[in-house]
């Protein structure tokens, strides 16, 4: 599959991710449709690992690792953003965790020794200023005094989260090991994070046999989770953690724009102004001067 195709893929799948997790939300603890959602996840994954003929013995250093991209990308990640979602609203989190282009790409220069490119750099906060100016009734809207500056702690925790799985996942790729199996592994070390931390909480394993609860919890895990993360991490290990890291910023359009068909988003002029800023942030990004396609790696 081609680059573009992987990045349309991710931006798709993630971006729609969002409005299918409010389906998730109500009768089930977040934590508990989280370990549901990570156990399909890897089942899954290592179901088509058997049938496809993957080799899934790695050396324990090798695990050590996947178990790291699982704790931070499959489970801390999702947990610290699900409870931000308890103090702040959709948009705000969305916004706090487009800085996850910002925390990869600096983390990448830090662990290893990526150059910053200027225009990489310049297109993620050109896209960070446009999500800002598109949520900003709801940033204005931020009160302190109601949880807001721990939902803002949550929401930040679980994107630096969400940015050291995605560095370990580059790690392990330029370590060789394969994109499916580190997922399939990363994943069922996820969900027992995410179990042991449910179970230590005293949360109930209940289930909510609704068809939208079920219906969300196949296509996140599945779609969002499955083919999502399979198609970001492939892309992150081509053309490296930089540019990938910028689906985080353009996905939430997407998420802005189901919101406006299914629960009546009101357009303003500055949302206009902000999704024209990610778009040319995203051009930055993806092009070089005089409109050349940017390189495919490092």
């Amino acid at each position: 599959m081609t680059n573009a195709l992987l990045y349309a893929a991710t931006v798709f799948l993630w971006g729609t991710s969002w409005l299918a997790i409010r389906y998730q939300l109500g009768v089930v603890a977040p934590e508990v449709s989280i370990v549901y959602r990570f156990a399909l996840s890897a089942l899954l994954m290592f179901l088509f690992c058997l049938a496809s003929g993957r080799s899934l013995r790695f050396p324990a250093r090798a695990h050590r690792f996947m178990a790291l991209q699982g704790l931070f990308l499959f489970s801390t990640n999702y947990v610290f953003v699900y409870l931000a979602t308890q103090y702040l609203t959709s948009g705000l989190v969305a916004v706090a965790f487009s800085t996850v282009t910002v925390m990869t790409i600096t983390g990448g220069a830090i662990l290893f020794a990526l150059p910053i490119r200027p225009r990489v750099a310049l297109g993620a906060l050109l896209g960070m200023a446009g999500l800002t100016l598109v949520f900003w009734p709801e940033v204005r809207a931020f009160d302190l005094a109601r949880g807001g500056s721990l939902g803002l702690t949550l929401a930040l925790t679980g994107t630096f989260s969400a940015s050291l799985g995605m560095l370990t996942s580059a790690r392990n790729q330029r370590q060789g090991l394969p994109v499916i199996q580190t997922n399939a592994f990363g994943m069922a070390y996820g969900f027992l994070f995410v179990t042991a931390y449910s179970l230590i909480q005293g949360f109930p394993f209940n289930f909510d046999p609704s068809i939208a609860y079920i219906g969300s919890l196949l296509y996140l895990a599945i779609g969002a989770t499955v083919l999502g993360f399979w198609a970001y991490l492939t892309l992150l290990g081509r053309i490296g953690p930089d540019r990938a890291a910028y689906a985080s910023v353009l996905f939430p359009i997407l998420a802005l724009a189901l919101s406006t068909l299914f629960e009546s988003f009101q357009w303003t002029g500055l949302a206009g102004a902000g999704v024209a800023l990610v778009l040319l942030g995203n051009a930055l990004v993806l092009t070089k001067i005089g409109g050349r396609k940017a390189p495919e790696g490092h």
